[in-house]
């Protein structure tokens, strides 16, 4: 009887052990939720919103589960990106992701302790925000891709998707310094092109009246866009400007295009995004910003809004469309 017993009562604990493992697991407190902020100077699309959800979902991050995402946006407000990353600062973020030049200085005067993972089209070398590209020194790594050599390219896809195009408006923020270089790149391809290239300068939504009236004055054919954060949130006020007069454009980011603009050709930001996830992971993890090379983005794409093209009457030539890297009908 004492083994039977004894018997009995391993087989209970047993029993018992193995019903209760769950509720002891379940018990246990969850694992650290990690604060990510996301700083921009104008309100990121949807689909750069799903993109960085979507990387940081394959390495292992939920939203809502282990990871929380703060949005800041300075809805075209340069003024307001400094407040908006001192705020991102204090909400103790473990790390702060920035788009832009603007974004990326933002976050560097507001920190040099929180990891800072930017996503730039221009030099963060040039622009101060890194040592080098190989060793970044500081806070601050992620991705950088090219642009000023970019816009040259521009101009020569829409001087050879119009081909007798002779006048073109280019809409330039002025108050954004560091797109002067974007600026000179594009007049010293439109010389080389042998078009007039008409810059008008806008610095706020109520300097795009006086432009848009100037490009009508001077009888511009067609219409290229300095990239700009700025700009890039008023790209719906553009594009509809551009559709209205007839006017083929070149844009800096795919935005201008998914709004109804003609096409644009430009580093993808949508790699960006997935690239830009996986410092993110390092850094959660423990490494160092210092000690994480920047990464030059490799991926340019051209987009073509094919229907864009067929109500403005042209015809795009079969060379591009096969050089495209998405065709929107």
């Amino acid at each position: 009887m004492r083994r039977s017993a004894i018997g009995l009562i391993v087989i209970l604990a047993l029993t018992f052990g193995i019903l209760a493992a769950p509720h002891a697991l379940a018990a246990q407190p969850p694992g650290k939720v990690f604060r990510i902020g996301l700083l921009s100077l104008s309100p990121p699309s949807d689909s750069a919103r799903d993109k960085i959800r979507q990387g940081l979902h394959e390495l292992g991050y939920v939203e809502g589960q282990n990871i929380v995402m703060e949005y800041r946006s300075a809805e075209g407000s340069v003024d307001r990106l400094d407040a908006l990353a001192t705020d991102l600062v204090q909400g103790n973020m473990d790390v702060i992701m920035v788009t832009g030049t603007g974004s990326t200085r933002a976050a560097q005067q507001a920190t040099s302790t929180i990891p800072v993972v930017m996503m730039l089209g221009r030099d963060p070398v040039a622009l101060g925000f890194v040592a080098s590209l190989a060793r970044p020194g500081g806070n601050i790594t992620g991705v950088a891709g090219l642009g000023v050599e970019l816009s040259g390219k521009r101009l020569e896809l829409l001087k050879e998707t119009v081909p007798g195009v002779s006048r073109i408006a280019a809409l330039w923020n002025p108050a954004n310094p560091s797109t002067a270089p974007f600026l000179h790149e594009t007049q010293a391809a439109a010389q080389s092109l042998g078009v007039e290239l008409h810059v008008l300068e806008v610095r706020t939504p109520n300097d795009f009246e006086g432009a848009f009236a100037a490009v009508t004055s001077r009888h511009a054919e067609a219409l290229i866009v300095i990239g700009d954060a700025f700009l890039t949130g008023q790209r719906t006020k553009i594009v509809d400007f551009a559709q209205r007069n007839r006017l083929p454009g070149m844009y800096p980011v795919r935005e201008y295009v998914e709004a109804g603009g003609l096409m644009t050709y430009a580093s993808s930001w949508t790699a960006m995004f997935s690239r830009a996830a996986t410092y993110v992971d390092k850094l959660l993890k423990g490494a160092k910003p210092a000690d994480l090379p920047v990464e030059q983005a490799m991926k340019f794409e051209l987009v073509i809004n094919l229907k864009t093209a067929q109500a403005l009457g042209i015809t795009i030539p079969p060379t591009l469309l096969l050089q495209a890297d998405e065709v929107i009908k």
